[in-house]
C-alpha cells in the first residue's frame, strides 16, 4: 500500500491520478494454468503520457517550498495514487488509502499520523461523485480535474457535494465552438460520437441544438458504453459503422479513459478518410505503441488556452532516474518509456538511456509542453497551499490556546479558507476558487499531424475566445491545416452536393433538411450564394442573367426611328403619304375633268388631306413616348380616320340621293348640295372630337414603362389611361366605317358611270378587315409589338381607301384619258 509516487513533508497533498491501467491478459495455452494466476492473468499498462500530471505536482510542490512568501518553515510533500479507468477500482483504492488496509473497512482506519490535508483527483465525473460523496464522510476536500472530470454542473451543488471544489473552467460554449467550426468548413452532414453516460447525453443535447441553428445534420450518433472504459479492443462492433456512414467529419467528445477504445478498435494501417474533431477532454496524441497514427492524421482538436508555466520545461530536462535512485516509479516509468525491459531483463540503467531525457520521448508517450489537465492540477496545488497559508497564518494571530494545538490542520478547517482563494499563479493568470466567479473556457485549434518519420505534434491553426466581441471570437488560418490523407483542399462532408448559385434547394420528403434536391429559381428570380433555401427576385428595372445568379439592369426600349423596324414604318408612312398628296394633285390638275367633277370634288380633296394625315399620324408612335406624343397619338388618329370615314359616307350618301334626286318629281332635290355633305362630314367628325376631349379630361394617356412583356428590357409606352375611351373612339369609328359599308353595298348595282359606290364597298371592306383583325392581335400582343400593329392596322387601311379608290381614278385620268370625257361616259352607259 505505499503510494505509487510521493515525497514527504510536514503537510502533504494526495492525488489519485490514472499513471497504469489493469490488463487481462487472454489465456491461449494450457501450459498457462502451470502458472500463478496472478503473474499471468493481470499486469500493468503504463499510461505513459499521463505521468506529466505526477511530474506537475512535483514541480508545483518543489516550487512552493522553495518560496519565501508561501508557506514559510513549512515544507509540502505530496502521495500521488493510481486511479484505474475502472470507477469501482479506484473507489476501492480510495477506502484503501482511507484505512491503510489492502482489504479496506469502512469506517475503519489502522493510519498512523496522517499528514494529508487535501486531494487532488477525479478522473471522470462519475468518479468525481463516487471520490466526493467517500471523501465527504471522512471531511476531506477534493479539489476536481478537469481534463478527467470537466466541469459540471451537478458538482456545484454545494448542499450534496459541500467539500468537493472544480477547478476546471467552465465548458458551456464548446458545442458552439465545435459548430462555429463545421459552419466555417460547411460541413453540414456529420457524425456524433460520446460516451453513454449523462455528460453524453447532455452533450448530444447541445450539440444538436448548435447544429440546427447553423443548418448541421447528424448523419449518426455512436454512443461509446462506459462498460468500454478499457485500454483494449471494443466488444461492441461500433467502428465498422462509423466508417460505413457517408458522413466523413466525425465529431468526438468523451474522456480520454472513455475513448481510448477507439485507438485500440481501429484498423491498422488502413486510412479511414475521416475528419475527426474531438473536444478538449480527449487527450487525441494518447495511443497504445503497437497502433499506428495515421488513422487520426489530419484531426482538428480543441484544446484549452493556457499560458506557458514559466520553469515548467526546464524542470522536466532535469528529470532522470539517475538523479534520484529511490524514487522507483520513475526508474519503472523509464524503463518501460525507453522499452529498456523489452531489450533485456537485466539491463542497467546507464546501459540503457544513458543521455536520454524526456524531451526526446515521442509525443504520445510525453509532452513537455504543460497539458491543460496538467496547468488545472497545478493551480489545484498553489490553491491548497494558499489555503494552508492562510489558515497558518489564522492560527499564528490567534489566542495562545489555539495556537498550540497540533501544527498538522484538520482537513475540513480548509473549507472556510479554501472557498475564497483567488490568487495569481506564476503564468499571470488569476484563479478563483469560487465557482460562480470562474470564466469560461477558452480554446486553441489545433492540427494533428504526423510527419514522414513517424514524429506528431500538434499544429495551433485557429482559436476560440468566447464572449470575446464578434469577428475575433473564432480565428481559423486553414492554410496551416494538413488534412492529412483527404487531400490539400478543403474536404467535403455533406449529406448532397451544394446548390450553385442561380439554383434553390427543394427538401427531400422524410429525410434531414441537409439532404435535399436543387432545382433552377423561377424566372425573375436568382440567388447569389450557393445553398439558398429561396430565390429573391430582381428589382423591376433589373432582370436575372441566363445563369440567375445576378440581376443587371434592363434595356430601355422603344420603338425608335433609328432602328430597322422604326426606320422601314416610317418609310412607309411618308411614301404613302407622298403618294397622297401626289393623287390630291392630280385631281387638283384634272379638277374640271368629268370623273372628278362627278365625284364631288371637294368631299375628295377633304378625304386626300385626311388620307395624308392619317399616314403622318403614325409616326406620333415612333419614338420614345413623352407626354405630348401620348396626348396626341391616339386623339390626332381617331380624328383624322373619323373625317376620312365621315367624307367616305358622305360621299356614298351623296351617290345614293343624287340617284334618287334624277326620277321626274322627286322631293328630295334640295338635299343634293355641298353643304348638307359638309355638315354629315363635319357632325360626325364633331362628335368624335367630343369624345376625345372627354377622353382627354377625365382619364388622358401618359408615359408609362411595361417591365414584363420582354424579359431583359423596359419598354417605354403610352399608357391610354382609360382603355374604356380608347374602345370608345375606335367603336365609333367603326360604326361609321360600317355604315358607310352597308351604304355602299346596297348601291352597288347604281349606273357605274356617275357611281363610285363598288369601289367604296371594297374599300370599306378591306377598312373593316383590317380594324377587326387588330382588335384580337392588339389583345394578344404586349409591349412594343403593340405600337408596331397599331401603326400597321393604321397603314394598311389608309392604303386600302387609298387604293379601292382613288388609284381607279387616276388610271382613267392618266392613262385612258379618253374615257375621261362626257361622250366617252355615254358611250359606256349605252352599252
Amino acid at each position: 500500500m505505499s503510494p505509487s509516487l510521493s515525497r514527504d513533508g510536514d503537510l502533504v497533498i494526495g492525488g489519485f491520478l490514472p499513471l497504469y491501467a489493469l490488463r487481462v491478459n487472454k489465456v491461449t495455452r494450457a501450459a498457462d494454468f502451470m502458472r500463478r494466476p496472478n503473474e499471468d492473468c493481470r499486469s500493468y499498462q503504463w499510461l505513459h503520457k499521463n505521468f506529466q500530471q505526477a511530474m506537475t505536482i512535483r514541480f508545483a510542490v518543489e516550487e512552493i517550498n522553495r518560496d519565501p512568501v508561501l508557506l514559510p518553515n513549512v515544507s509540502l510533500g505530496f502521495q500521488v495514487y493510481n486511479a484505474y479507468h475502472s470507477d469501482e477500482r479506484t473507489l476501492e483504492s480510495s477506502l484503501q488509502w482511507l484505512t491503510g488496509e489492502s482489504q479496506p473497512v469502512p469506517n475503519y482506519s489502522c493510519r498512523e499520523q496522517d499528514k494529508i490535508v487535501a486531494i487532488i483527483g477525479g478522473a471522470t465525473s462519475a468518479l468525481s461523485v463516487q471520490m466526493g460523496t467517500l471523501l465527504e464522510l471522512y471531511n476531506f476536500p477534493q479539489v476536481g480535474d478537469l481534463s478527467f472530470g470537466p466541469f459540471d454542473l451537478i458538482l456545484t451543488d454545494k448542499v450534496q457535494f459541500p467539500s468537493l471544489y472544480q477547478m476546471a473552467p467552465k465548458d458551456y460554449s464548446l458545442q458552439q465552438g465545435v459548430a462555429r467550426l463545421l459552419a466555417y468548413f460547411k460541413w453540414t452532414w456529420v457524425g456524433l460520437v460520446t460516451t453513454d453516460d449523462l455528460r453524453g447525453e447532455e452533450f448530444l443535447r447541445e450539440m444538436t441544438g448548435r447544429m440546427e441553428k447553423y443548418g448541421i445534420c447528424a448523419a449518426f450518433t455512436e454512443k461509446i458504453p462506459v462498460s468500454e472504459r478499457i485500454h483494449e479492443e471494443s466488444k461492441v462492433n461500433f467502428m465498422p459503422r462509423i466508417m460505413e456512414s457517408s458522413a466523413r467529419a466525425v465529431v468526438i467528445h468523451g474522456d480520454t479513459d472513455s475513448l481510448m477504445v477507439l485507438r485500440h478498435s481501429q484498423i491498422p494501417f488502413i486510412p479511414m478518410y475521416k475528419i475527426w474533431i474531438t473536444t478538449s477532454h480527449w487527450d487525441i496524441t494518447m495511443r497504445p505503441k503497437y497502433v499506428d497514427n495515421y488513422n487520426f492524421y489530419g484531426a482538428l482538436t480543441f484544446t484549452y488556452l493556457t499560458s506557458e508555466v514559466p520553469g515548467f520545461k526546464s524542470f522536466l530536462k532535469t528529470v532522470h532516474p539517475s538523479k534520484d535512485p529511490k524514487d522507483t516509479v520513475l526508474r519503472d516509468f523509464w524503463f518501460s518509456a525507453f522499452q529498456c525491459q523489452s531489450k533485456s531483463k537485466n539491463l542497467d540503467l546507464e546501459q540503457c538511456t544513458p543521455n536520454e531525457t524526456l524531451e526526446s520521448l515521442p509525443i504520445y508517450l510525453f509532452d513537455t509542453t504543460m497539458s491543460g489537465l496538467s496547468y488545472t492540477i497545478y493551480n489545484a496545488v498553489y490553491a491548497v497551499a494558499w489555503a494552508l497559508h492562510e489558515e497558518l497564518l489564522r492560527k499564528s494571530e490567534t489566542a495562545p490556546e489555539e495556537a498550540g494545538e497540533s501544527g498538522v490542520p484538520h482537513p475540513w478547517q480548509l473549507h472556510s479558507f479554501l472557498k475564497d482563494i483567488q490568487f495569481h499563479n506564476s503564468a499571470g493568470d488569476q484563479v478563483f476558487m469560487d465557482e460562480k466567479r470562474r470564466s469560461e473556457a477558452q480554446y486553441d485549434i489545433r492540427n494533428y499531424v504526423t510527419s514522414l518519420n513517424d514524429t506528431e505534434f500538434l499544429v495551433k491553426v485557429g482559436q476560440f475566445l468566447p464572449n470575446t466581441q464578434p469577428g475575433q471570437d473564432f480565428i481559423m488560418h486553414e492554410e496551416d491545416i494538413n488534412w492529412g490523407w483527404l487531400d490539400t483542399k478543403i474536404p467535403h462532408s455533406v449529406c448532397s452536393a451544394s446548390c450553385a448559385p442561380g439554383y434553390r434547394k427543394i427538401t427531400k420528403e422524410g429525410e434531414p433538411i441537409c439532404c435535399f434536391s436543387c432545382s433552377q429559381c423561377p424566372e425573375g428570380e436568382i440567388s447569389k450564394q450557393t445553398d439558398m433555401d429561396q430565390c429573391a427576385k430582381c428589382p423591376e428595372d433589373e432582370h436575372p442573367n441566363k445563369e440567375r445568379d445576378h440581376c443587371f439592369p434592363k434595356v430601355v426600349t422603344f420603338l425608335d426611328f433609328t432602328g430597322s423596324l422604326g426606320t422601314a414604318l416610317t418609310f412607309v408612312a411618308a411614301s404613302f403619304s407622298l403618294l397622297t398628296a401626289l393623287v390630291l394633285w392630280v385631281f387638283v390638275k384634272f379638277r374640271d375633268t368629268p370623273i372628278v367633277k362627278a365625284n364631288n370634288r371637294a368631299l375628295s380633296y377633304t378625304l386626300l388631306v385626311s388620307l395624308s394625315f392619317c399616314f403622318l399620324c403614325s409616326l406620333l408612335f415612333i419614338g420614345r413616348p413623352t407626354a405630348a406624343t401620348c396626348l396626341l397619338r391616339q386623339t390626332t388618329f381617331g380624328v383624322v380616320f373619323t373625317v376620312a370615314v365621315a367624307c367616305i359616307l358622305a360621299k356614298t350618301i351623296m351617290v345614293v340621293l343624287a340617284f334618287r334626286v334624277t326620277r321626274p318629281g322627286s322631293s328630295i332635290r334640295v338635299w343634293v348640295q355641298s353643304r348638307v355633305s359638309n355638315c354629315i362630314v363635319l357632325v360626325c367628325s364633331g362628335i368624335q372630337v367630343m369624345l376625345c376631349g372627354f377622353w382627354l379630361g377625365t382619364s388622358p394617356p401618359f408615359p408609362d414603362m411595361d417591365l414584363h412583356s420582354e424579359p431583359g428590357h423596359i419598354i417605354i409606352q403610352c399608357n391610354e389611361g382609360s382603355d374604356i375611351a380608347f374602345y370608345c373612339v375606335l367603336g365609333y369609328m367603326g360604326f361609321l366605317a360600317l355604315g358607310s359599308f352597308t351604304v355602299a353595298f346596297l348601291a352597288r348595282s347604281l349606273p357605274d358611270t356617275f357611281n363610285e359606290a363598288k369601289f367604296i364597298t371594297f374599300s370599306m371592306l378591306v377598312f373593316c378587315s383590317v380594324w377587326v383583325s387588330f382588335l384580337p392581335t392588339y389583345q394578344s400582343t404586349k409591349g412594343q409589338a403593340m405600337v408596331v400593329v397599331e401603326i400597321f392596322s393604321i397603314l394598311a387601311s389608309g392604303a386600302g381607301l387609298l387604293g379601292c379608290i382613288f388609284l381607279p381614278k387616276c388610271y382613267v385620268i392618266l392613262l385612258r384619258p379618253e374615257r375621261n370625257v362626257l361622250a366617252g361616259m355615254k358611250r359606256k352607259v349605252n352599252s
